[in-house]
């Protein structure tokens, strides 16, 4: 999925703001989290998980609106967040 979704941003500006988007988010969820590891529960963790999934949750949408993705998707958050971090490494 997320392949698909980075080839696709380099064609379309408004994806590309989108995946630019969720990729700050990641990076900023990750970090929390690998600072505060074993304190996954904690309100302020769980609220950054939940602002990098509304992100990728608005790029599907954006997507599926765009045809750009056959169906719904289930996803870990955790997979895309890394997936996400290392793309933007590369």
């Amino acid at each position: 999925m997320i392949e698909h979704i980075v080839q696709t941003a380099k064609s379309d500006g408004c994806l590309a703001a989108l995946l630019e988007e969720s990729r700050e988010y990641a990076q900023v969820y990750l970090l929390a989290k690998q600072r505060h590891k074993g304190c996954d529960g904690t309100g302020e963790l769980t609220t950054l998980k939940e602002e990098f999934k509304d992100t990728v949750d608005k790029m599907i949408r954006y997507c599926n609106e765009h045809e750009n993705l056959s169906n719904e998707c289930v996803y870990d958050p955790d997979s895309i967040a890394d997936m996400l971090v290392k793309r933007s490494a590369q």
